[in-house]
């Protein structure tokens, strides 16, 4: 219905289309959950399904500020838009094996399968949710934002690396 309103032209509409998240704070996402906030709590990374496949992650905060862009600019109304994303594009494999780095642990990263899943689901809201989603993470996720970077070319993008850093800096000062 939006669609038609937008294409008959009786509403603006932008919309904004993006991978799954990571970031700092309060991020509620798979990879903050199962990669991130494991490490913090001394943990080793957990991967759903497969660790080689090919993931788009979004830097929150990059997310945030790509919105407001396109909120207030005018002529990017009436149009789909995916977020810009960090290039280049990494397996699941090595954003685990960077996050270990960049957090001073082991990479000791393992992979979740369908029946630990499965179990997990029996008593975990979160496994449960995580189910439903298991076709994401059985093939590769490359999401393509080059719409997005070739309209606002100056908007920076925080690189996998940077953004796990920035996530280990605010959790070790509490900032």
């Amino acid at each position: 219905m939006v669609l038609d309103e937008m294409a008959a032209g009786r509403i603006a509409v932008t919309i904004a289309r993006a991978p799954e998240f990571y970031g700092p704070g309060s991020t509620q996402s798979f990879t903050n959950a199962l990669v991130i906030d494991r490490l913090k709590a001394g943990k080793s990374p957990r991967v759903p399904l497969r660790d080689d496949t090919l993931r788009t992650l979004i830097w929150t905060p990059d997310a945030s500020r790509a919105l407001a862009l396109l909120g207030n600019t005018p002529d990017a109304q009436n149009q789909t838009w995916h977020l810009p994303c960090s290039e280049p594009r990494l397996t699941y494999a090595q954003f685990a094996t960077l996050a270990c780095t960049v957090f001073g642990r082991p990479d000791t990263h393992a992979t979740l399968g369908r029946t630990a899943l499965y179990i997990a689901g029996l008593f975990s809201k979160g496994a449960r949710e995580i189910r439903e989603l298991l076709p994401r993470y059985e093939h590769d996720n490359r999401f393509e934002s080059g719409k997005f970077k070739q309209r606002f070319p100056d908007f920076p993008v925080t690189s996998y690396d940077a953004g796990l850093r920035q996530i280990k800096h605010e959790w070790e000062t509490g900032k």
